[in-house]
């Protein structure tokens, strides 16, 4: 009988890594390739270029005109969408059958829109914690309700 693999996906806006867990006494093992790092970027660093200035509708006042997009939150929300495209192709070809979520919350918001319904339905947990930086020995507790020892 082929044991049941959960996969961990721990993440938040600009890095995230794949763990494993193949069934109990297995412990949690990192999936190679499955390391991802966006950047930390600030707005300033994003936006090259001053913005755009536009008249006020009356007068002649001219003012700088705001983005319509927080370009950080952009940036993290293409992000996410690359992690769950690479979660897609892999839960596609069978590599695992259960899936725990731990992001940071807006990470988690920006993730949970853009999985697909097969992704979706194999999640099992989600967490809004963000352990992007707890190392891979201590991670055991913050699972233990989820995983057979």
């Amino acid at each position: 009988m082929k044991p049941t693999v959960t996969w961990i996906l721990i993440a938040d806006g600009a890095q995230a890594r794949v763990l494993e867990h193949a069934g109990p006494g297995k412990g949690l093992t990192q999936v190679e390739d499955l390391v991802f790092s966006g950047s930390r970027r600030k707005a300033r660093e994003i936006m090259a270029d001053r913005p755009g200035r536009s008249f006020a509708s009356a007068g002649t006042k001219r003012s700088a005109m705001e983005p319509r997009t927080d370009p950080v939150e952009h940036e993290e929300a293409e992000f996410v969408r690359g992690v769950a495209e690479e979660l897609e192709q892999h839960h596609a070809r069978g590599a695992f059958q259960r899936l725990i979520v731990a992001a940071a919350p807006n990470a988690l918001g920006d993730l949970r829109p853009v999985l697909s319904n097969g992704v979706r339905e194999a999640i099992v947990a989600e967490l809004a914690k963000d352990l992007t930086n707890v190392p891979t020995a201590q991670l055991d507790k913050h699972f233990s309700e989820f995983l057979p020892v």
